[in-house]
């Protein structure tokens, strides 16, 4: 697993932030926000990459193909890359696929860029589904590696011990290395936790603003919020089977049904309804 650095950064007091694809990212909730920030990131550079070509699935993690000069295809391999910018304060983006194999290698890797770094402070960023309204605004809980981190962090994520992915394993092991990490899931209504979630992506961005001091411009999320809950309304006019669910929900019933297939009916009804904005 080779990791390439063309040059290492002058930063000061970095924060790390940390968006892996692969496991569960409920609304696109870290992706999403990972998006925003590289999109806003003063003099951002990509200074270094895990190349994890040989540790993924490629019937899964499909390298990618581009022409380059009308002719020449060009193939680029399923890499993590390493992006350094300003907002607000110095970051440092580590965005890419999940490896599936070698984690041990994967995070020690990252573990000791972090170090050469000096990462003062580093945030993994994802989406959990939650039996929870989109009527109401998007809770973002935390995970951290200290208990004087958790109680800076504020509302926590206790009620979850099994399977993990490769994000929660580095959020650990920075923690055993000396560097406080955090983890943002925002808890994204199960019955749309397929689809890109505005609210979730802005909530996670401004708990990042909140623990970390990564300041983003969110008025394009405003409105997109906006015209996401509209489009979610107007699907819940069209079944009220789920509608009915959303009210179980919102009543705190304790005999709630599954959702599962509910979930699926409305999720191709906001992916209907994106494809005909884009036509």
């Amino acid at each position: 697993m080779e990791f390439d650095v063309d040059r290492w950064p002058e930063l000061r007091e970095p924060v790390l932030v940390v968006a892996l694809s692969g496991w569960v990212d409920a609304g696109l909730a870290g992706a999403g926000a990972a998006a925003v920030l590289a999109e806003q990131l003063d003099s951002a550079r990509r200074f270094g990459s895990v190349d994890i070509s040989d540790a993924v699935d490629l019937q899964q993690t499909r390298p990618t193909v581009k022409l380059i000069d009308g002719a020449t295809r060009e193939i680029s391999w399923p890499s993590v890359d390493l992006v350094a910018g300003h907002a607000a304060r110095d970051v440092v983006l580590c965005v890419g696929p999940e490896p599936s194999l070698r984690w041990r290698e994967f995070t020690e890797r990252l573990v000791d860029a972090a170090r050469r770094l000096g990462i003062e402070r580093a945030v993994m960023v994802g989406g959990m589904p939650a039996v929870v309204s989109h009527r109401r605004p998007i809770t973002v809980l935390a995970t951290a590696t200290s208990s004087s981190l958790a109680q800076e962090a504020g509302a926590l994520r206790t009620d979850y011990a099994g399977p993990t992915g490769a994000q929660t394993v580095l959020q650990v092991e920075l923690g055993n290395a000396g560097v406080p990490a955090l983890g943002l899931w925002a808890q994204v209504p199960h019955y749309v936790s397929g689809n890109p979630s505005p609210p979730a992506i802005r909530a996670v961005l401004s708990r990042l603003r909140e623990v970390a001091g990564v300041d983003t411009d969110l008025g394009a999320l405003d409105t997109q919020t906006d015209d996401y809950v509209d489009r979610v309304e107007k699907g819940l006019s069209e079944r009220p089977d789920v509608a009915e669910l959303v009210q179980a929900i919102e009543a705190g019933s304790d005999e709630l049904p599954t959702g599962d297939e509910l979930a699926s009916e409305i999720e191709r009804f906001l992916r209907d309804e994106d494809d005909e904005d884009d036509e």
